[in-house]
């Protein structure tokens, strides 16, 4: 196992520090399911339930559920294949949804296929981590037409749903609306190649979501509004649209985001804000640790969003955003700059932070970074008052020298659109070198996972050269050792971008960007510096940060302590 410093140990923790208090409270539910199914237990397979994927077992279901809402408990669907043609309405409280099968969709109408709503205490899981909802959406989009959701929870409080699989939705696979306290994990979602399979879509308060796979080519994790105290971690966007905040319109409000430990690979883009006129704002926002390559955008503001007809309003304001710890390549740095931001003139985007950014263009030998009436510190941004408009770009022509991890079974194509999406297999780690908070139920139910025997550590204060990335793997440590040359309009050295296919012996495959050292470095003022003084952190501080437990989320927050702990 690759081993740091104390420095780099108190700078990996930082973000994780910021990351705990974004919560506003516990998420998950109230009470466990063993509690819940100690109560009673309703095997669909005793009211009527036929194991038989052409077979409707929606009656089934429906009176199992009835027979243990009454009291609360817990709906077993066993190992095993069932059809659904008649899409289900849920609601009840302290209640568990234990999907050890597969669900197949065999009706043909609109809507949504499990809807859960106005319900208290609740956890929708796979006990054998191979609970599925197969939706067949190919049947569908072969012909250019949608057809229902797969999952929607509405008003749902204290919930979890994890170790399942959403595969090929007609529609959306996932939206949570108006929920509050809940915690989605251990999941892998696999959609087709085309737009309007979002993965996940959450317009909610107090959410976690966290060691996710998605594949489609839409959003992959996106919030809407209204939103706040949100958490996404360990993200695994493996070919698809990309995260992404909106569309956002009139009367925005979206507050307290983090996004921390995001790999995307063959997407449209890392991260995009979308709106176009509109009202309101969205403020407090972090993205932090993100990673890539192979993506046509990597970071983009825009609030003329041109997929969107123009909304009444001068605009939504952004504010208060932190962009750290970004590294990989994105298609053309040129064409497509790494940094876009695009703010409204009359409402300017204000205290905005760029650092360590190092995001190089697989075509070509520089990036640009392009900034409209955005206000902050670090790339293009300008550090003035927002009081009047401007537009900058600024070309970047070298980068530190990094490596990234990246990550196994990665796809290399979209899903189709004409064949039937094959259920896929929940995975241990979502992101490089970092563990799931959760080990998968069929692997023992274990409250937290191994650590794994590789690490990634982004932080500004690794090193003491600014722009700087530490990424530590179970083969070596690389320290970046220059500093990025910024200049205007000018091309200085020629960085050499290569991709290895050939992984050490005991580490991940790497993808290795590598820039040679300028004869004399810039002056001062061609380079962009920014940097940022290492807060004290100790293991009480950062615990003592964590909302306080209650009742069955105990074991989530507690899960969460000693995560944070080990690492300090």
């Amino acid at each position: 196992m690759a081993r740091f410093g104390v420095s780099a140990l108190i700078a990996a923790t930082t973000f994780s520090l910021h990351a705990a208090a974004q919560l506003s409270g516990s998420v998950g539910p109230l009470t466990d399911r063993a509690a819940k199914a100690a109560i009673k237990t309703c095997n669909i397979m005793d009211y009527g339930g036929v194991s038989d994927a052409t077979t409707d077992n929606s009656q089934a279901i429906s009176d199992a559920w009835d027979a243990c809402a009454a009291t609360g408990g817990e709906v077993y669907i066993p190992e095993g294949d069932y059809g659904l043609s008649t899409w289900l309405k849920l609601s009840g409280d302290a209640m568990s949804f234990r999907l050890d099968g597969t669900i197949y969709r065999i009706g043909t109408d609109g809507g949504n296929m499990l809807f859960f709503q106005h319900m208290e205490d609740f956890e929708f899981y796979s006990s054998n981590s191979k609970g599925a909802v197969q939706g067949y959406g190919y049947e569908f989009h072969e012909n250019d037409e949608y057809g229902p959701r797969i999952l929607r929870f509405y008003d749902v409080n204290s919930f979890s749903i994890h170790d399942v699989a959403l595969v090929d939705s007609p529609a959306f696979h996932f939206a949570m609306d108006t929920c509050t306290d809940g915690e989605v994990y251990n999941m892998v979602i696999h959609g087709g190649n085309r737009g309007g399979l979002d993965g996940i879509s959450l317009w909610s308060t107090n959410i976690w979501v966290h060691d996710v796979e998605v594949s489609n080519k839409d959003e992959y994790v996106t919030v809407k509004s209204p939103a706040n105290n949100i958490l996404i971690e360990n993200i695994f966007c493996n070919w698809s649209g990309g995260c992404a905040m909106g569309s956002l319109g009139a009367d925005t409000a979206i507050s307290n985001v983090i996004y921390n430990n995001v790999y995307t690979q063959n997407s449209n883009q890392m991260y995009m804000f979308k709106s176009y006129g509109g009202s309101g704002t969205v403020s407090n926002v972090q993205l932090n640790n993100f990673i890539g390559h192979s993506n046509a955008y990597t970071l983009e503001l825009d609030a003329t969003w041109s997929s969107m007809s123009p909304i009444d309003g001068d605009g939504i304001l952004y504010t208060n955003f932190t962009f750290a710890g970004w590294a990989g390549t994105c298609l053309n740095g040129h064409q497509r700059g790494p940094i876009k931001f695009n703010c409204p003139p009359d409402v300017p985007c204000t205290e905005m932070v760029v650092e360590d950014f190092n995001v190089w263009t697989e075509e070509g030998d520089y990036v640009e970074h392009w900034c409209n009436n955005a206000y902050g510190s670090g790339a293009c941004l300008d550090e003035g008052s927002g009081s009047s408009t401007f537009t900058t770009t600024q070309t970047v022509t070298a980068v530190t020298d990094y490596t990234i991890a990246t990550m196994d079974n990665e796809i290399s194509t979209g899903m189709g659109l004409t064949v039937s999406i094959p259920v896929p297999t929940l995975r241990a780690s979502f992101y490089p070198g970092v563990a799931a908070y959760s080990g998968l139920m069929a692997a023992g139910d274990s409250e937290e996972s191994a650590e794994t025997t590789a690490a990634v550590v982004v932080s500004s204060a690794v090193a003491a050269s600014s722009s700087a990335v530490l990424v530590a793997s179970s083969a070596a440590a690389v320290v970046p050792t220059s500093v990025a040359a910024v200049e205007s309009n000018v091309q200085a050295t020629t960085p050499v971008f290569a991709v290895s296919d050939t992984a050490p012996a005991d580490g991940p495959s790497f993808i290795s960007i590598v820039t040679s050292t300028p004869a004399a470095f810039p002056s001062a003022s061609d380079v962009a510096q920014v940097t940022e003084a290492t807060p004290e952190v100790t293991p009480s501080a950062v615990v003592s940060q964590l909302p306080a437990s209650s009742g069955g989320s105990a074991a989530c927050n507690a899960r969460r302590r000693r995560h944070l702990a080990r690492h300090i």
